[in-house]
């Protein structure tokens, strides 16, 4: 098991009751690092369905299902905006003549209605028609992948599969050159893990993702192709021509969101068919129940862990809560709540009334959850069409992190070649 130091504890704050303290520490907890949804599913026995934990500078943790569905919703109290639009406009005014514009992550990054007009124009972008039209491509080269290694009897898949599929399909989908994969997953990989309370260096790791974008974001309005960049360059925001700066805002977004989410993903899912012998055997036999099964996996591994910061008091759950402080939306354990799914830690597929909340829900519900779901689908599809029956390598057991994105470092997979 990895070993991580705590970070430092917090202060209380005089509204939080006593009972609602739990320690827990999204990136270097112990139990979460050993295996994260046998800690959440602990958690939800033992800790308070929403408490404040005075590590990662202090802040409330949603665990239920119920809580982190109202709070999703209700972004007049759970806002996404860190930094008021205002604020953030006034403070690129006064930038200096010539001072590299400081990109912020939109829409994610903001409230209705200032969040609908910038998430409008990419609707179409990721609509479940043109996502559709990526399927084959999507096959060919996670085939690929798994052929490379078929013959080995074995491989470490994150680096093998896990992560070249999603972060390759998306660079092309935007239209970034392919041979710059490694800098950009070490950039991405840099600011998830760095990401908490250093809101100057987050501003700066930005720029550098920002930076690393800008001569294909240039060269593309001059040369449109047939990739995301291109299309953004056409749409209108609010019925004025998309900017630079708008296309670097969208472009650090599109950029975290497709070089990280997806391949954690695609390693919990992984490993839980790693674990079910049983399953993989119904899927080879019954794969018109592939997609239904990416479901259930995503519900039992789901991944993400949103953050909001209250902007007005307001209670939840017995818990009240100030402006200023920040919440964090444990969707992995929202799925594990067994008050929304009986015996949660059952893998059950076939599951009734399966409404999991892995690409959120509310106005910032995931735009990439189309592809996603495809390439979870595909992924599947080709990994036990290709493979014989993979299990987990005992001699070397997966590596773990927490964080804003709960997932996967290292996993050894073994077959019979």
């Amino acid at each position: 098991m990895v070993q991580a130091a705590l970070s430092p504890a917090a202060p209380k704050p005089a509204h939080v009751a006593d009972d609602l303290v739990y320690d827990f520490d999204v990136h270097a907890d112990p139990g979460l690092l050993a295996d994260p949804h046998a800690r959440l599913l602990d958690l939800l026995k033992t800790a308070p369905p929403v408490f404040w934990t005075p590590r990662n500078g202090g802040g409330w943790i949603v665990l239920s299902h119920a809580a982190n569905y109202e709070a999703s919703r209700n972004t007049e109290v759970f806002s996404s905006e860190f930094m008021p639009p205002a604020q953030m406009k006034a403070m690129l005014a006064a930038l200096p003549p010539g001072a590299p514009h400081i990109p912020t992550p939109v829409p994610i990054t903001l409230d209705p209605p200032e969040h609908t007009k910038y998430r409008q124009p990419l609707q179409k972008v990721f609509s479940p028609k043109t996502i559709a039209n990526l399927r084959e491509s999507i096959r060919e080269l996670a085939g690929a992948l798994i052929d490379g290694v078929k013959a080995d009897g074995g491989c470490e898949f994150m680096s093998a599969i896990a992560e070249p599929l999603p972060v390759q399909v998306f660079l092309k989908m935007l239209g970034l050159p392919l041979d710059r994969q490694a800098e950009y997953r070490e950039i991405v990989s840099e600011h998830m893990k760095a990401i908490d309370g250093d809101r100057v260096g987050s501003m700066k790791r930005l720029q550098r993702i920002a930076a690393a974008m800008r001569d294909t974001l240039l060269e593309r309005k001059a040369n449109p192709q047939d990739d995301i960049i291109s299309m953004l360059w056409a749409l209108e925001i609010d019925g004025q021509p998309t900017t630079l700066a708008d296309m670097e805002n969208y472009g650090v977004l599109l950029f975290i969101a497709g070089l990280d989410t997806v391949m954690n993903g695609m390693g919990l899912a992984m490993r839980g068919l790693a674990l079910d012998q049983e399953l993989q055997a119904k899927l080879r036999a019954e794969p018109k129940l592939i997609n239904e099964a990416a479901e259930e996996m995503l519900r039992r591994y789901t991944f993400t862990v949103p953050v909001r910061i209250i902007k007005q008091e307001a209670e939840i759950h017995g818990a009240t809560m100030k402006p200023g402080d920040i919440v964090k939306l444990f969707l992995p354990a929202a799925d594990l709540d067994a008050r929304e799914f009986p015996q949660p830690d059952k893998y059950e597929l076939g599951r009734e009334n399966n409404v999991h909340i892995a690409f959120g829900v509310g106005p910032h519900r995931c735009l990439g959850s189309h592809l996603a779901r495809v390439e979870l689908q595909v992924l599947y599809e080709e990994m036990l069409a290709r493979l014989p029956a993979f299990r987990l390598d005992p001699a070397n057991p997966p590596i773990f992190h927490g964080g804003h994105v709960i997932g996967i470092e290292r996993m050894h997979l073994l077959w019979d070649a």
